[in-house]
């Protein structure tokens, strides 16, 4: 059974990192308090503390032998800070301990639920800690004596699970951020030069030699642009691409067809799966859609487009670049506003 995901680890690496340590430290000072300790010299006590650091140990390995993200699927990550709660408060109970140095121990699986993993798992354990330990308390101390300890405790166990949790869902907010600035063209709303590049080395590498379709990369560099920022001003021929963007991406298929800006005034639109002759629909969609200007005016726009096509395997992305770069300078020196396909 897999764990649905609000209840897996931001990171199952990392989680897999700190719960080593984790797991291995409360080993440690469990086992060392069960030696020294008076409170855990019963049989009971002693057999609940060993039994404690059995399990950890237990888990430890697991956690070294497994991968951590098929740990994570499979619930084993979410297991170590909730059955860790649930141990502290077992233990302190069959010790008769619920001393400030018996409660501090339930700071251990709250911490790394909060800091690793995500809301649910974290509100989970802590309630898991914060309940046990009220039930605890409650069992083995005078009533106000109880209330007053789980109050501490228990604010103290939320409070550092709001922090944890608040802050690190603050930076995983501002990573999505980066990323998406990152992936995304400010000007035109197309991916960037990086992301589509990764776009042609996953097309090229998936394509079947022979199937007749293959994949068409078009470079689209927009005729007499530097003109359109002297006449109009730098912000219409940002509105010029902004533009052309959006006839491209309308034009072709939603599905699989991916357009990016290489910089400048040079957009490009790569088709998996299509031959170079569909590239003249995008070329035809840019002369019937004149740019409206801020006065109402049309502005007439205009294209160049190189097209280079690889039908199988045996090329490499640069190589379609390199044809499609080619074929879109014989565009420009042919007279722009037209279309040139590479070995035509």
């Amino acid at each position: 059974m897999r764990v649905p995901e609000p209840f897996r680890a931001r990171d199952p690496q990392a989680a897999a990192r700190v719960s080593v340590i984790v797991q291995g430290a409360s080993a440690v000072v469990v086992g060392g308090a069960a030696l020294a300790d008076p409170v855990n010299a019963t049989p009971a006590g002693q057999a609940a503390c060993w039994t404690v650091v059995a399990l950890l140990l237990l888990g430890l390995l697991a956690v070294r032998r497994v991968p951590a993200a098929r740990l994570d699927a499979r619930g084993g990550l979410l297991a170590i800070p909730l059955l860790g709660a649930v141990a502290v408060n077992l233990t302190n109970l069959v010790t008769g301990d619920y001393s400030a140095a018996a409660q501090v121990f339930l700071v251990m699986p709250v911490l790394l639920a909060a800091a690793k993993f995500r809301s649910a798992t974290a509100a989970l354990v802590t309630a898991v800690a914060v309940g046990g330990d009220v039930a605890v308390t409650l069992t083995l101390a005078e009533l106000s004596r109880a209330l007053t300890d789980s109050l501490f405790v228990g604010s103290a166990l939320i409070t550092v699970t709001v922090v944890l949790v608040s802050s690190q869902d603050r930076r995983e907010a501002l990573l999505r951020t980066l990323e998406q600035q990152a992936s995304v063209d400010g000007v035109t709303g197309l991916r960037t030069r990086r992301v589509f590049d990764d776009a042609v080395a996953g097309a090229v590498r998936s394509a079947v030699p022979g199937s007749g379709a293959g994949t068409a990369l078009v470079l689209v560099d927009v005729d007499h642009f530097k003109e359109v920022n002297d006449e109009h001003g730098h912000p219409v021929g940002d509105a010029a691409l902004g533009h052309l963007a959006a006839v491209l991406s309308a034009t072709v298929r939603r599905t699989d067809a991916v357009v990016g800006r290489m910089g400048g005034d040079e957009l490009a639109v790569l088709l998996p799966g299509c031959t170079a002759e569909v590239a003249a629909d995008l070329l035809a969609a840019v002369r019937v859609a004149p740019l409206e200007l801020p006065d109402g005016s049309l502005l007439a726009l205009s294209v160049s487009v190189g097209v280079a096509h690889l039908d199988g395997v045996d090329g490499s992305p640069r190589e379609l670049y390199v044809a499609a770069d080619q074929a879109l300078y014989q565009a420009k020196r042919a007279g722009r506003d037209q279309l040139a396909v590479a070995g035509a």
